[in-house]
């Protein structure tokens, strides 16, 4: 899905690069937001419930501010994880229960989700047009990076790449 553009002039000043980034950034942003607030209530560990808070709590700032970005340049980001995010999320999470809950999440939002939104962001740093957007992206780095070393000391990772 394409973000839906509100204003055609709006549009003009941002190329399909840059609203595909947003689109990618809010979707993957939604969807660790979704499956953290689902770690909240079923996560068994307390490491796990701890690293599934600070996700919630920064995932959505950075969603919020995203957003803002996006619709001060007449572009509405996803308010939701894409349909391919919700089914992996229906397939991998809400089937399972304790310790494989725990490990999935650890898995697949810690690991897996923060690889590919550095990746996003990374990418996004070094070649968004609009410099407002770039900015966001490379200010959102540490953040994100930072969320990759909590994901790999959840004893759930223990010796998981990346």
């Amino acid at each position: 899905a394409t973000p839906t553009n509100n204003n055609a002039t709006a549009d003009s000043r941002l190329d399909r690069a840059d609203r595909n980034f947003i689109e990618r950034a809010a979707h993957n942003g939604h969807a660790e937001v979704e499956a953290s607030k689902l770690a909240l209530t079923k996560a068994k560990s307390p490491e796990v419930r701890a690293f599934a808070e600070q996700m919630v709590k920064d995932h959505t700032q950075a969603n919020q501010e995203l957003a803002a970005l996006a619709r001060a340049r007449g572009v509405t980001p996803p308010d939701e994880p894409s349909l391919v995010q919700k089914g992996k999320q229906k397939l991998l999470l809400d089937t399972a229960d304790g310790d494989d809950f725990d490990r999935r999440y650890a898995e697949s939002m810690g690991l897996e989700a923060h690889q590919d939104t550095i990746e996003l962001f990374e990418k996004a740093s070094r070649e968004v047009k609009d410099p407002e957007l770039r900015a966001f992206a490379t200010n959102k780095l540490p953040a994100l990076r930072h969320h990759m070393d909590m994901a790999r000391k959840l004893p759930q990772n223990a010796g998981k790449k990346p």
